[in-house]
């Protein structure tokens, strides 16, 4: 198993899964979703559009369009109220969830963004421990997916990660981006 961290475009990875920081009702209308709904093309959006309601820490898989991957998996993170509100529970299970969904349809590498912490507020230096944590969980508990990519937006969120990773005890591959 690894866990890579690499500050990346999230929508020109070549894996099985792309992780999408979805809403609950898949609705691509700014951030990550939204630049993923549009590297992905109208196939993403049709089936999202037909997709249940996914509640808060669960996942859902569409097909993933023109990206290079087979499917998103849409996992739904938690809006940030200040940490009293369960968040860390829900973001924590929507990392795990992500996984597990990767595992059961067959995806062998997943790539991941901070979830939650774009327009739901969650701080990245609160979310970076958990999200680490809670996908070195599921990935001992899913050895058929072998790679989780953590492609991150900014600087800030790049280093943020690893100094979680370190203070956690979590292994990672730090990968150099392109030039």
């Amino acid at each position: 198993m690894a866990i890579e961290l690499l500050k990346a475009d999230i929508t020109a990875q070549e894996v099985d899964a792309i992780v999408n920081a979805a809403n609950s009702h898949l609705e691509h209308v700014g951030g990550l979703a939204r630049a993923i709904a549009l590297a992905a093309g109208p196939a993403l959006t049709e089936a999202s559009f037909e997709a249940p309601f996914v509640p808060v820490g669960d996942a859902f898989a569409t097909p993933a369009g023109k990206l290079h991957a087979k499917i998103v998996i849409h996992a739904v993170g938690p809006v940030w109220r200040g940490g009293g509100q369960g968040e860390k529970e829900l973001l924590a299970a929507a990392y795990r969830n992500s996984i597990a969904k990767a595992a059961e349809l067959d995806c062998n590498s997943v790539a991941l963004p901070a979830i939650s912490t774009g327009v739901y507020g969650y701080p990245v230096e609160l979310a970076a421990p958990t999200a680490l944590a809670a996908v070195y969980e599921a990935l001992s508990g899913h050895p058929e997916v072998r790679v989780a990519r953590f492609c991150l937006f900014s600087d800030y969120d790049y280093e943020m990660f690893g100094a979680a990773a370190e203070a956690e005890g979590v292994p990672i591959i730090e990968l150099e981006p392109p030039r």
